[in-house]
């Protein structure tokens, strides 16, 4: 069984629903699940996990400070988190708001941990979006990344 942790930071509730149906879906796969609001995560918490999931709304193209401080006070784990398994996802106002470079901000951090982070041909490329509430297409991505993260877990542990 591989351990999991989906880390969100959320102020309107929207990323904490997504969040909840990531980490809803993967336990349905028999995964270890731990579900964290930012404020309660540890960066030591990465090292207790085979996968990380972060989310966080979209704030200016990019993540919020919350989830910002959790991955720069990571910096202390820095090569001891390589071969972990990675995915980000967010929520925000509308369809142009730098959508997709808050998920790559997400995914850069973890790259330079070492993370494996895989794409999707299909749908969100990057990671989910949802643009207000999840609706059933947020939800279906939702759903989606959790079966690959699911998939690829299984793969490598």
């Amino acid at each position: 069984m591989a351990k999991v942790l989906v880390v969100y930071y959320s102020r309107s509730g929207n990323t904490k629903k997504m969040a909840g149906l990531i980490a809803g879906h993967l336990k349905n796969h028999g995964n270890e699940v731990q579900l964290k609001n930012v404020k309660d995560a540890r960066p030591a918490d990465f090292k207790e996990v085979d996968g990380i999931i972060i989310g966080s709304p979209t704030y200016y193209g990019g993540m919020s400070a919350e989830i910002k401080k959790l991955l720069d006070d990571s910096v202390a784990l820095h090569g001891r988190l390589d071969g972990k398994i990675g995915a980000a996802f967010t929520s925000a106002g509308n369809t142009g708001g730098g959508n997709e470079t808050t998920i790559l901000s997400i995914l850069m951090a973890m790259l330079i941990h070492g993370f494996i982070i895989q794409g999707d041909p299909k749908g969100s490329h990057y990671g989910p979006v949802s643009i207000g509430a999840p609706d059933d297409r947020a939800q279906k991505e939702c759903d989606r990344l959790a079966e690959r993260f699911d998939a690829l877990l299984k793969k490598l542990t």
